[in-house]
């Protein structure tokens, strides 16, 4: 992971004070990979597009009743990447899936407490994964609602957070330089 968050940094040096938060948190002996680490630690997310890269699969969470991003908790995996696609896979009900290796966004981001759990940072990395042939979704418990969204819009719609806009700017930057 410290090269990851690294070259991470390097290739968005605007958000290197960023990449910096993660590996200190990395470094820490406490395990930040244990959600009952309540300093702070590490979740992943799936940008989880459609073969033809314009959609995006999102959920309406269940608990901060928000439509954001598929992810979940670390939960002791170390290898963030495959809990990236675990999550999606779980969230979403589709088979098929791939993640690209390289992290796509970093956000560290505050969560309020919630039945009984203080409130605690959340450092989540964030990774882009693919569908296969299939794109008929399953809502799982963790979910209101799952929809596809053009990213075009999630990228322009002030109504959608603040990180998930980012990530549709960088996504669809990303695409153009291709």
């Amino acid at each position: 992971m410290t090269f990851a968050f690294s070259a991470y940094g390097q290739r968005h040096p605007d958000e290197s004070a960023t990449a910096a938060q993660f590996q200190a948190l990395l470094d820490d002996p406490d395990d930040p990979f244990l959600r009952d680490r309540l300093e702070g630690h590490f979740t992943a997310s799936a940008w989880l597009v459609d073969c033809s890269g314009q959609r995006l699969l999102m959920t309406h969470h269940r608990k901060l009743g928000l439509w954001l991003q598929l992810g979940g908790h670390a939960d002791g995996d170390r290898d963030l990447a495959r809990v990236a696609l675990r999550e999606a896979e779980e969230e979403s009900g589709l088979a098929g899936l791939w993640v690209e290796p390289a992290i796509f966004d970093l956000d560290r981001h505050w969560i309020p407490e919630h039945k009984g759990v203080p409130g605690h940072w959340h450092y989540d990395v964030r990774y882009v994964v693919r569908t296969g042939a299939s794109e008929a979704f399953t809502v799982s418990e963790e979910s209101h609602a799952l929809a596809w969204r053009p990213i075009v819009e999630v990228a322009r719609d002030a109504a959608y957070d603040a990180s998930l806009r980012r990530m549709a700017r960088k996504w669809l930057g990303r695409r153009s330089e291709a």
